[in-house]
Order: structure tokens, then sequence, then C-alpha cells
């Protein structure tokens, strides 16, 4: 059976499901290959009611066919949850339910049913706490790949990485290293060329403002430029150190794929107010393909059916790429 893609229903009280609703409504607009849904076929009957979304749900088994993911029924494979409500508050009370349609996919990807995944939306304040910065960690933890994940920010156009992602500011200076630099890189390179089919000009983001510290230690000096002079031995294209508060516009100048700074906000701020719902983000570094829509979980217009699903689509779109 040639393999399709999971999307997991993220947390239950968010827009999760309307962005599910509207993007399984548009289907015809879009290549994509077959795909279904991990979550609670009971919860998503009361929501597309609450939402007035003229659809059909059917619930497919663990030994689901192809041929039961066409038609006009979006199939959903059921997971144990007990809501009264459509929406709620967000809590605790879904962890278990987040993590259990979790295990189930990571189920799905051992056998081989599927290629990869997208997860909509999940609060990481109340699922995770302390315990993981984000779900890129979460899964890389939960196989084995710990320390191997690089979150790629993705469009067409130009795409985005952090070296450091969920952490206090604060604490980004002491997390840089050339070695970390280097890995990440080498990743992103590598899925380009392997996965994309596609040779890529990357450009590395200092750290300080205008590239310079005005104390003893330039982490410029002593970490960025050592690792941009060893990628280059090895042959990727990489230039830099790039000034933080020109990079998105020198990008378009020099004709960068992707732009690497070393903290979340330096290149996500950028990137979200060029391309807002068109961009997506993928874990690189795992066996499989992990995405998720570049947005949260809209708790503010739940249940409103106001929002966006333009990155759900790109999510399941971006499928279509990989070789």
């Amino acid at each position: 059976m040639k393999r399709c893609i999971a999307i997991i229903l993220g947390e239950p009280n968010s827009i999760s499901s309307e962005i599910i609703f509207k993007a399984w409504k548009d289907k015809r607009k879009y290549k994509h290959k077959p795909f279904f849904i991990i979550g609670n076929k009971n919860l998503l009957e009361k929501q597309k009611q609450k939402l007035r979304f003229k659809l059909k749900i059917k619930e497919i088994s663990k030994n689901f066919t192809r041929k039961e993911l066409f038609g006009n029924y979006l199939p959903v494979y059921d997971v144990k949850y007990n809501q009264t409500k459509p929406f709620q508050k967000i809590s605790k009370k879904s962890n278990k339910f987040i993590f259990s349609c979790f295990n189930v996919c990571l189920d799905f990807l051992k056998e081989k049913k599927i290629e990869g995944f997208i997860n909509c939306p999940i609060s990481k304040e109340n699922l995770f706490k302390k315990n993981y910065q984000g779900v890129t960690e979460y899964i890389s933890k939960k196989i084995n790949k710990k320390n191997n994940e690089v979150m790629l920010i993705y469009n067409s156009n130009l795409s985005v990485v952090p070296i450091t992602t969920h952490i206090p500011l604060r604490k980004v200076a002491n997390l840089i290293k050339k070695k970390l630099i280097i890995k990440k890189v080498e990743i992103v390179n590598n899925f380009y060329k392997k996965k994309l089919n596609k040779k890529i000009k990357i450009g590395i983001l200092g750290l300080n403002p205008h590239n310079y510290s005005d104390n003893n230690y330039s982490e410029e000096e002593k970490i960025i430029i050592p690792a941009i002079k060893f990628l280059k031995n090895k042959k990727i294209n990489v230039i830099g150190p790039i000034s933080p508060d020109t990079s998105f516009v020198y990008y378009k100048n020099k004709k960068i794929d992707i732009l690497i700074g070393m903290y979340h906000d330096q290149v996500l701020t950028g990137m979200k107010s060029i391309f807002k719902f068109n961009a997506i983000n993928i874990t690189l570094g795992l066996p499989f393909i992990r995405i998720s829509p570049d947005h949260g979980v809209g708790e503010d217009i739940m249940g409103k059916k106001i929002a966006n699903h333009q990155s759900l689509i790109e999510s399941i779109k971006f499928f279509n790429l990989i070789k």
C-alpha cells in the first residue's frame, strides 16, 4: 500500500477541528496524498455541529485500507476522550488524550502505514510544562533522536532555522556552540539535498546587534565565524555572519534560500511578518516527516469559524515534494 498522511487533532479545545474541516472541504482545490485524522470522532461530530459544517465523518480501524481514505467521508481513527461540550477552556484534562494520539501515530509509523504526520496546534504550556520546549523536542526524545532535531519554518521562497528554540533569551548566548551550528546546518543541507533534491544557499546570522559586541568576548569571532569556515571547507554553500537587523532584506539580494538565526524570535518574527499563514513548521533530523501549521491554538477565536486554514493546507501539500 502506498503510504498516506496522518493528521493529529492536537489540542481539542482550539481551532484545530475548524482548520481540519476547512482543509477537507477544500481538498479538491489542491493536490495532496490521502490523509486521515487521529482524534476523537464523537467530539469532532459535536464540533462539526457547533461550527455548522456540512460534512460526513466515518471511523476507520487500525487495519484501514488506502481505499477507505477516498470518498466524501472524513476518515477518523478514534482515540478515547470524553468531553460533554463541543469546546471548553484549555486545561490539563486533554493531556492524556493528546499523548495517546501521538502514541497511535508513532505506532502507524513503525508499521509503515504512514510516511509522516501533521500535528495540529497544542498548548505547550499545558501539555509539556517544563519537561519539553515543544513538540519538536518531545518527538525527538520519544524516538531516541534527542539533540538531533532541527526546527525548519518553511516557505518555498524562504525558510528559516533557529539554532536554539523555545528558551529564555538570557540563556541563548551560553547555548550557542560551534559544533551545534555545524550539526544543524549539515542536517538542513542534507534534508534539502536528499528529500527535496535541491541545492541551497544558506545565510547564517550573527548573535549581537550589527554582529558587534563591546566586551572582550564576541560570539561572532569565537563561535559563528569558525563554524562558517568549517562548513565552507565541507563545500556547503553558506555565507555570513549576516547582520540580524538587515537579514530579511539581504536574503533577496543574495538569493538566499535559508536564514539560520541564533534564537527563535531572531528569525521567526520576520518570517511570520512576510509569509503569515503561508508557512509551515517541519522537524528535521527524524526518520520521518513531521509538520505542524505555523500558528498556535487560537483559543481567542475558538468556535467562531474565522480561523485561517492555509498553513494546514500548505502542510498537507508539502508531502507532494518529498522525493
